[in-house]
């Protein structure tokens, strides 16, 4: 039977955590093209997406149902129905043009499904199931986020000075970027210098930003008021005790915001009387 309908390729991978297990770009392509030489699939276009589905605004998915509704397609092809949604309004999308008739084949390498009230009940349980496994594995991030904070153990990316250690899932002092921390505090702590003398001394050792641009004092003024350095760390505005290695003591952070706010008074004028 000859299959007159124009396809549109839609192919997605997540930049984030919650897909690990996914095939890439690369792979799901290959399936998909092996399914289009296998069925003489008409191709008439082809979107790319590195970004995830559990939220609704993906710009090139919005752009390809907008050209199905357009007219320049009636089909899709995609690797398994979650590549096209994980939430309810965008499988509501897909839903609605297969209701209104802009959309008459959808195509899946690991997948089947038609154009009936049958093939959309199994569509509609297809994107229930994968908007099920985005909220679950989003409650198991959460629960394990709140596990680490109550283990002392940073759930986020670790500060200057700091690396995430992969492997044990810790933050360890950066060898090289630690001791150029401390020398800060110990610096700015004296009460002799501003910080943007200081951030000329941390750029002149070499010391960067986390993006690995040169030190403003405004980043300087964030990473002195830091409590991460000497043991502790705030989750959700409680302050908490961490396991990580503190870098100064509680002592001279203090001092260093001694100094922080002794600079930042205005000195008073003298008035001629």
């Amino acid at each position: 039977m000859q299959n007159d309908h124009k396809y549109f390729i839609y192919v997605r991978k997540s930049t984030g955590t919650e897909e690990r297990q996914i095939r890439s770009i690369g792979d799901q392509l290959a399936e998909i093209r092996e399914l289009v030489r296998r069925e003489h699939l008409e191709v008439v276009g082809s979107f790319e997406e590195s970004q995830s589905a559990m939220t609704k605004g993906r710009p090139l998915f919005s752009e390809m149902l907008e050209r199905i509704e357009a007219g320049d397609a009636d089909g899709i092809i995609a690797w398994h129905p979650d590549r096209l949604a994980r939430n309810a309004f965008d499988g509501g999308r897909v839903i609605d043009l297969i209701d209104e008739r802009k959309i008459h084949d959808l195509k899946f390498c690991s997948f089947w499904v038609e154009p009936t009230a049958q093939g959309k009940l199994m569509l509609n349980l297809a994107f229930g199931q994968s908007k099920y496994y985005s909220d679950s594995l989003s409650v198991n991030i959460r629960r394990g986020q709140r596990q680490k904070v109550a283990n002392g153990i940073y759930a986020r990316k670790a500060p200057i000075g700091y690396l995430n250690e992969p492997k044990l899932r810790t933050i360890v002092p950066d060898p090289e970027r630690a001791p150029l921390v401390k020398m800060a505090f110990e610096t700015y702590a004296t009460g002799k210098i501003s910080l943007v003398q200081l951030c000329d001394i941390l750029n002149q050792k070499g010391l960067r930003s986390s993006n690995d641009r040169p030190m403003q004092s405004s980043r300087c003024q964030d990473f002195l008021r830091n409590r991460f350095y000497y043991g502790m760390f705030i989750h959700k505005g409680e302050m908490h005790e961490g396991t990580h290695e503190p870098l100064i003591t509680k002592a001279l952070f203090d001092r260093a915001q001694e100094s922080m706010q002794r600079r930042s008074k205005p000195e008073s004028v003298r008035l001629k009387s």
